[in-house]
């Protein structure tokens, strides 16, 4: 079953079950993928890695929105967007921890055989591949900057 058609059917439910939160995030969801698929470069297809892409924004649009209204202390117009964030996340695989993702990382530099921040483009390329979707993109480059230096 592939995103959209799961989309769907989490519409469907969460219409039937009046759960407004999630309406709102599958919604975006929905929207993002049309989105997608009508632009000019894209097929009619998405890819597992098209897909990541687009949660994984929306997640981060949330979660940046989200830090944005705590600083201002707006907890009112934060916590739905943390609630959406996590509706969002459902859809992706489940995350990594710290370690996990270390160890990844350490496998690709010594796999390329990495020497320093010159080859810090080279890393962070492999390394956002592989572990889409089951990262964070600031906890790999923190990551990379680590073993590199």
């Amino acid at each position: 079953m592939n995103l959209e058609s799961k989309i769907t059917s989490a519409l469907k439910d969460a219409m039937r079950n009046k759960d407004q939160d999630s309406l709102v995030a599958l919604r975006a969801i929905k929207s993002a993928i049309i989105l997608h698929k009508t632009q000019r470069s894209s097929s009619d297809k998405l890819s597992k890695e098209d897909e990541m892409k687009i949660l994984q924004k929306l997640v981060k649009q949330r979660k940046e929105s989200a830090d944005i209204y705590l600083k201002q202390n707006r907890n009112d117009l934060a916590e739905p967007e943390l609630s959406e964030a996590k509706v969002i996340k459902q859809f992706l695989p489940k995350s990594l921890s710290e370690d996990q993702v270390k160890e990844i990382v350490k496998s690709i530099v010594d796999e390329i055989r990495a020497e320093g921040m010159k080859d810090m483009g080279k890393v962070m390329g492999l390394s956002t591949k592989k572990l889409m979707g089951r990262a964070d993109g600031k906890m790999i480059s923190t990551i990379v900057r680590e073993f590199l230096s």
